[in-house]
């Protein structure tokens, strides 16, 4: 499974389960195993390289169990059609766990306009609610 450009995960480290899928299927319902559950072992994987494994770890920390994050598809009826949706999300979520940090944000300051443009609309919502008030003295 292609992940990015730097990192493809071998078949052989996938995990696949089957299991019947809730939800109406016809007259295959109770015999046929679309659901997919696909498990994929981050902490003792030997496709990631020690820096991705541990940027990986880190944001799926959430979802591991044992080191082990696992995706479930069942919203197709057929099994393959599964399979290939619980393949797609697994590699999104891969990919999302390994990408590299955004740059860092420069603060910058507000620029004059935007300063007085503030201040203007502050000054005009002071001037309707002053209006509102009653003027009995």
């Amino acid at each position: 499974m292609v992940v990015d450009r730097r990192l493809t995960v071998p078949a052989v480290e996938l995990r696949e389960r089957f299991s019947r899928a809730g939800g109406p299927g016809g007259q295959g319902v109770n015999t046929t195993d679309s659901r997919v559950e696909l498990s994929f072992d981050v902490a003792r994987s030997a496709a990631l390289p020690e820096d991705l494994r541990e940027r990986a770890l880190q944001r799926l920390a959430g979802r591991l169990v044992d080191g082990v994050v696992t995706v479930v598809a069942s919203e197709h009826r057929a099994q393959l059609r599964n399979r290939a949706a619980a393949a797609q999300r697994m590699s999104e979520l891969l990919a999302a766990a390994v990408a590299p940090d955004p740059p860092a944000r420069r603060p910058t300051r507000p620029t004059r306009g935007s300063q007085r443009r503030r201040l203007a609309g502050k000054r005009a919502r002071g001037d309707v609610k002053r209006l509102r008030r009653s003027t009995d003295d």
